[in-house]
């Protein structure tokens, strides 16, 4: 009679547990990622990819003036936000 702890067959717990413990890990980081695609978080890099594809000519702005004059755009125009 063989047990689990001797058959070289058997999954060892230690591998369950790294397993498990990648799986919860790229559930984590797939969450964090959709969070911060839902606020907001890739718009600078976003639009600095498509002022360099569409505008190769304009300035790029730096991320403190993107988002300053992002929330000046929407106090000005508050239909698109819900308060």
């Amino acid at each position: 009679m063989t047990s689990a702890m001797t058959d070289p067959a058997a999954p060892s717990s230690a591998g369950f547990l790294r397993t498990a413990g990648r799986a919860v890990l790229r559930a984590a980081r797939a969450l964090i990622w959709w969070f911060n695609s839902i606020l907001g978080g890739n718009d600078y890099q976003r639009y600095v990819q498509h002022l360099q594809l569409q505008h190769p000519d304009a300035p790029i702005p730096s991320e403190r003036g993107y988002w300053r004059d992002r929330h000046d755009a929407a106090a000005r125009n508050p239909a698109n936000r819900c308060c």
